[in-house]
């Protein structure tokens, strides 16, 4: 006889849910007449399908099942949940059958995605020795997690073990973050307790050790403990614009490599500068509200010299705040450099897709007295129907609002502000709320 029910979870862990076929259970042979009325069975098989990224026997074991145990339904529904539980699957569905050696399982689940794992302070293991030791515990460790589940414990459980086997006492914790430098999704992994503080910091490359404005920043690494997303943010906010000025547009930071001597660190953050680039010039198009010769006007990079960086980076700034004052605040740059590595010239092409021009709908002020809301409203610039001027509305919240309510014995904390925007009619509504 055969039967079965279906388990189905997508997303985070919900409390299961039992489809039960209308066939009654039985899950032993008719000749172990006492555990058909118990409602167990001999478990003689289980398989796990549907993961591309591990095989049935590297999931099996996450069961809590095993072969040749007596099982019911309850356990069968246990390892669903455990499966789905772990985070690293978004669906698992079961079902089972009766055959004369017991009971055969089978799983199918449909792998979740998953992120890469940083680990942050840890400056006494490699991440190479980290992960290895991870994998002797915990099984479907790759060197990535998903954003949830039982997982995350599993591993941050098995990292301190590992650290106590090399006398090393912390707690271990994890959370979901963005990297500043990269913008790519991680889980950081951070160990908590007696962390070794930084000593040096050896850059591998003679402009970074020799620049007085990245020595002038060290003491905020220097003499606190080791982080490698503090290091490596220091190298995205101190050191990249410093090699960036000076034409390195292609400058690659590798990983920093601690080295623990005594109860202090010290690091290494190898540099790969690259060819300093000269500017090549930039091409335009998509532009109708400004025209080409004045886009270039906005450009702060002599032709034929250094392609400074930051200059180039404040000329798509300064055609964004251009674009603001004319009222196309969704305007968007997409920007296409061309490296040229024999010649070390580059050149942009820079598409430009203006979307709407926004005119002035509504200013909705709440929060103020009368005699207030008469004070904004005056010195508010910009009458309804004209072209939004972005600049003023940011200048005017920052200063113009204080401006017009000098004197007056108004108090609030802040103020809450809105720009309500219709695409369709290419207006904008400007709310402001006095807290």
């Amino acid at each position: 006889m055969r039967c079965g029910f279906l388990f189905h979870r997508r997303g985070k862990p919900l409390p299961a849910v039992l489809l039960i076929c209308a066939t009654a259970l039985i899950l032993a042979s008719s000749s172990h007449a006492q555990n058909e009325q118990s409602g167990s069975g001999q478990l003689a098989s289980i398989t796990i399908t549907g993961s591309t990224k591990y095989h049935s026997d590297q999931i099996a074991p996450v069961t809590g099942l095993h072969v040749g145990d007596q099982i019911t339904r309850d356990d069968i529904q246990k390892g669903a949940d455990s499966l789905a539980n772990l985070g690293l699957f978004n669906k698992v569905q079961f079902r089972f059958a009766t055959v004369t050696s017991g009971v055969e399982v089978q799983y199918e689940v449909a792998d979740a995605p998953t992120i890469p794992v940083l680990f942050d302070n840890f400056p006494w293991l490699s991440d190479a020795d980290l992960i290895a030791g991870i994998q002797t515990s915990v099984h479907l460790f790759d060197g990535t997690a998903p954003d949830h589940g039982t997982i995350l414990d599993d591993i941050s459980n098995a990292l301190a073990r590992q650290l106590q086997a090399h006398a090393i006492t912390v707690n271990v914790t994890y959370e979901v973050v963005t990297l500043r430098w990269n913008e790519e999704k991680v889980v950081r992994l951070r160990a908590e307790g007696a962390i070794p503080t930084i000593q040096s910091i050896v850059f591998g490359d003679a402009l970074a050790s020799s620049d007085h404005a990245i020595a002038d920043r060290l003491p905020d690494l220097v003499g606190k403990p080791y982080s490698r997303s503090a290091i490596e943010t220091f190298e995205f906010e101190q050191v990249r614009p410093i090699y960036l000025s000076h034409a390195f547009l292609q400058v690659k930071f590798e990983e920093p490599t601690p080295r623990v001597e005594a109860n202090h660190v010290v690091v290494r953050a190898p540099i790969v500068p690259g060819p300093a680039f000269v500017w090549n010039g930039v091409t335009w198009f998509g532009n109708q509200a400004i025209s080409s010769a004045d886009l270039t006007k906005l450009v702060n990079v002599n032709l034929g010299g250094p392609a400074d960086g930051m200059k180039i980076q404040s000329t798509w700034e300064s055609v964004r705040s251009a674009y603001s004052r004319l009222g196309y605040l969704d305007m968007a740059l997409n920007l296409f450099p061309n490296f040229n590595v024999e010649t070390k010239r580059v050149s942009y092409t820079v598409k430009i897709a203006e979307g709407p021009q926004y005119h002035m709908g509504k200013l909705v002020l709440t929060g103020l007295s009368m005699e207030g809301e008469r004070r904004v409203r005056s010195g508010w610039r910009i009458p309804a129907g004209a072209v939004f001027d972005d600049s003023f509305y940011q200048e005017f919240v920052e200063d113009g609002i204080k401006q017009a309510l000098a004197g007056l014995p108004v108090h609030y904390l802040r103020i809450g502000r809105y720009l309500d925007k219709d695409q369709a009619a290419a207006t904008i509504n400007v709310m402001l709320d006095f807290q």
